[in-house]
């Protein structure tokens, strides 16, 4: 079929009037775009437009930067030698993110023919009407029977990283790969080790930040991809944590959904997750902004603490900062799993709700804490199941409760207090030199403040000066 062909849609694609807007703007500039894969896709099946492909003709760091230039985005150029540029727009629902393409072969249907799956190989032209379907491998048929196919015989072999491509997408959209093509993704499975690190990295982060992950990891895992983009996936068989890791990642999407901003009444219909609402409530909108926390490469917190419940149950904390390296993931992401994994890997004295418990929990999760708590949550639904206690449950949230309060209500009195005397002054009241023993004093200030017993500059030198002299342990 030819560039010109068209196939007419039984059904009208779905676009927003912000999407509209944004289609005539880019088109005012007379240069041949077109709107290419998941964005067509989306709008087929009637899901919102999250992010923005074009594929053009011309030169895509220049159609990029102008796009930037006329909507007051920012522009950056992502692959000079393959002119991929990308613009980031502000649109009424929010930021989009815009990338645009140079043609990969020798006109659009070749850039199309060459892409991964039918579905994500149609088009629009922005130059024409955005409601006609350029649609050369049939991908509104596949999409209509929720079928997931490769453009052609190699496309996977092409790009082995499609293979965990085609196992999120399936479950993402909810379709079933086409048997060929299933019989390529377990094909091609070994060769993802030939494929960068982080390029494999950044599409199992995709696949793990997905509502439905579990049921993700579980395909992944029977067709032979799990092992090799994490080998010690295989713990979990030897084990046999498999399946709690499974049952812990959905109770953890669970948890998630009751704090988000998708939760709907049924959501907490269920007494578990209602429970979360009637005691947590008070912090959804802290909690959710801590969870929208965005890591390097948009990689997403939930696909993190995803991360971590597969690690927690694979191996222990030393060696998950081994795979967090190699991954690689950024020192920052690597901290944050740190903390959490020897949290969990140490007996904890979960109960400790006096105000020196809760300061010394905060002292040493930081912002991590609030990670713990969510983690706590999904390990308990995990474990429990249907056989819910509900006495008990109520106590674990009310403790969640009483941990977030102290970090959202009272972080100055109970996590971080104000420092009434430094090191310096430390050293130099006391006649001390600089070492661990000056640290150990600060600490030991900064408790009594928080339990009431030091409340000036004064206090905190007489009470350092006493805890020197007492014999210690």
């Amino acid at each position: 079929m030819g560039d010109d062909e068209r196939r007419p849609m039984p059904l009208p694609l779905v676009w927003s009037d912000a999407a509209l807007d944004l289609f005539e703007q880019i088109a005012s500039l007379q240069i041949p775009a077109y709107a290419v894969g998941g964005a067509v896709r989306d709008a087929w099946l009637r899901l919102p437009l999250k992010d923005l492909d074009l594929a053009t003709p011309d030169d895509g760091l220049r159609l990029a930067r102008r796009i930037a230039n006329a909507l007051g985005g920012a522009y950056y150029p992502l692959d000079t030698e393959r002119s991929v540029g990308r613009a980031i727009v502000e649109l009424p629902q929010g930021k989009l993110v815009i990338d645009v393409a140079r043609f990969r072969g020798d006109g659009l249907t070749a850039d199309l023919v060459d892409r991964d799956f039918t579905i994500n190989a149609m088009a629009v032209d922005l130059l024409d009407d955005p409601q006609r379907l350029i649609d050369p491998m049939g991908g509104a048929e596949d999409a209509r029977v929720r079928l997931l196919r490769q453009c052609k015989p190699g496309a996977i072999a092409d790009d082995p990283v499609r293979a965990l491509r085609a196992v999120r997408q399936s479950v993402q959209l909810g379709f079933r790969i086409e048997p060929t093509t299933l019989a390529a993704v377990r094909a091609q499975a070994s060769r993802l080790e030939n494929v960068s690190p982080e390029r494999a990295r950044d599409e199992f982060f995709r696949l793990l930040a997905l509502p439905k992950a579990a049921a993700a990891l579980k395909v992944a895992d029977v067709l032979g991809l799990l092992k090799i983009i994490l080998p010690e996936a295989q713990h979990l068989h030897e084990r046999n944590t498999w399946q709690r890791a499974l049952t812990m990642i959905e109770r953890l999407g669970d948890v998630y959904l009751t704090i988000s901003p998708r939760r709907t009444d049924e959501t907490a219909a269920r007494f578990s997750l209602g429970m979360i609402v009637m005691g947590l409530d008070r912090y959804r909108q802290q909690v959710q902004v801590h969870l929208d926390e965005g890591w390097a490469d948009d990689r997403s917190h939930l696909a993190l603490l995803t991360f971590a419940i597969l690690l927690l149950h694979a191996v222990p904390p030393d060696a998950a900062d081994k795979r967090a390296a190699l991954m690689p993931l950024s020192n920052r992401e690597r901290d944050r799993l740190n903390l959490i994994l020897r949290y969990f890997a140490e007996d904890q004295p979960q109960d400790d709700l006096s105000v020196l418990g809760l300061h010394r929990y905060w002292r040493r999760l930081g912002a991590a804490g609030i990670d713990v708590v969510i983690l706590e949550l999904a390990g308990y639904l995990a474990d429990k199941g249907l056989e819910i206690d509900q006495d008990d449950w109520i106590r674990r949230i009310e403790r969640a409760r009483t941990r977030l309060e102290a970090y959202f209500d009272h972080y100055v009195e109970v996590v971080e207090p104000p420092v009434l005397v430094d090191g310096g002054a430390l050293m130099k009241a006391l006649s001390l030199k600089p070492g661990p023993i000056v640290g150990r004093l600060l600490e030991a200030i900064r408790e009594a403040q928080v339990i009431g017993t030091v409340t000036t500059a004064d206090d905190a030198l007489a009470f350092a000066r006493k805890h020197l002299e007492s014999p210690q342990d």
